[in-house]
Order: C-alpha cells, then structure tokens, then sequence
C-alpha cells in the first residue's frame, strides 16, 4: 500500500538499488513512477549500463551471439551460434516516469556514512547479498539508510562470492543464521519464499543449466 505504483506521488518514493549492475531493475522501477538510484561497483557493468541506458535508441539496435565461445553441452553445432538482440526495450523509446540515477561505487563507502541515514524508502536488492565478504555489514547499512518503516526487497541465492578467494575475508552464515540476524537488526519479515527457482543467464538450447534456488522476502524496518 505504502509504494502504490498508481499511486501519482511516487516519484517522491526513493528507492535504491545496490548491485544495480546493468540497471535494468533500476529502469524498471523507475518506469512505474518512482524515484530509483543504483549502485554499482564494477567498471564493466557501469560502461555497459551506460551504454544501454544512454546510447540506444530504438529497441533491438543491436545483435550478438553470447554463446559463440560454448562448445559444450550443445546439441547443435549452430547452438552455439544462437543470437540475441538488445536492447529489448528502449529508455528513448520508453522514457522512464520517475527520477533515475546511478552512483559509482562500493556500497559499504558510498552508503555506510551517517549522510546517508533514514533517506531511502525503500531497498532493493537482487542477487546482491552474497556479494558482501561480511554479509552483516550489508544488512546493518541497509537497516540504517531506510526510513523507520521502511520496506527491503531481496531475491538471491547465497552464493558468497569471496568464500573461495584467497587473501579474503569472508564469512558464510546459513539462510537461517541470515534470517535470525535480519530480525536481531530490527526488521519484521512480511513476506518470506525459500524455493524461488532462478535461472542465470543461460543459453536455453544447451544440454546444462544452471538453476537456484533462491530467497525471496520482503521485510520492514521497525
């Protein structure tokens, strides 16, 4: 109810996410009206979202063959010559509702800051929180940049990017040590779905995918 996309005030919403990586959730969110920040760290995802985001003007401009490099698993030789077309929807075409903006950065640096507490209505984060080496740090920060009743949005896998990295630190906790250290912190769960089956950008002919089974909840500050 509080983030109504009917609603004509929601573009004084803000909503932010973090490992926007090539802001199509960013995009998409702002499309529905609201103001929409992301966050990327990676210098190649933010070339590429610029590109997309900035440079193309009309919906499949442009075409490659992802899978050109695949010679396993396939049944076809021309499998690994299967082509796709981008972008499938246009910012020009399909300009945005609300406010959108991107931020270049880590998000413990940009995000961590006092600046930044109480400022956001909502977070969302999408295959995100397995990025963190200390995935407590994450939930703690988003806890303190959202407004006291503030909703959290996640959907992911805990895939823990750095635990087999040498010379990081890392820690692993289970989805159900990350779930009791997400109520300690002060957050109600609203809505929790431990078996949300998600693919990872795959070639759909191949003889191997890969699939997760990821989380997905809403929750609320307290």
């Amino acid at each position: 109810e509080h983030f109504d996309i009917n609603n004509m005030e929601a573009n004084k919403h803000k909503v932010l996410v973090p490992g926007a990586g090539l802001a199509r959730l960013v995009y998409e969110i702002s499309l529905r009206g609201f103001y929409c920040e992301g966050n990327e760290f990676s210098l190649f995802m933010l070339i590429v979202s610029n590109f997309l985001l900035n440079r193309c003007l009309v919906d499949n401009n442009f075409e490659i063959f992802p899978y050109c490099h695949q010679l396993v698993n396939n049944r076809r030789p021309q499998d690994a010559l299967i082509s796709c077309t981008f972008p499938d929807v246009s910012t020009f075409q399909h300009p945005p509702k609300g406010e959108m903006n991107m931020i270049a950065g880590d998000f413990v640096q940009v995000y961590g800051s006092s600046s930044q507490y109480n400022e956001w209505d909502c977070v969302v984060t999408c295959f995100f929180i397995d990025c963190a080496n200390n995935i407590v740090d994450f939930i703690e920060i988003i806890h303190k940049i959202l407004k006291e009743g503030g909703i959290w949005i996640n959907l992911g896998p805990l895939l823990y990017h750095f635990s087999d990295c040498m010379n990081e630190l890392s820690i692993e906790p289970s989805y159900e040590d990350v779930h009791e250290i997400i109520e300690k912190t002060g957050f109600e769960f609203l809505k929790e779905d431990k078996d949300v089956r998600t693919k990872y950008s795959q070639n759909n002919a191949s003889m191997a995918h890969l699939e997760y089974s990821s989380v997905f909840f809403v929750v609320k500050k307290k």
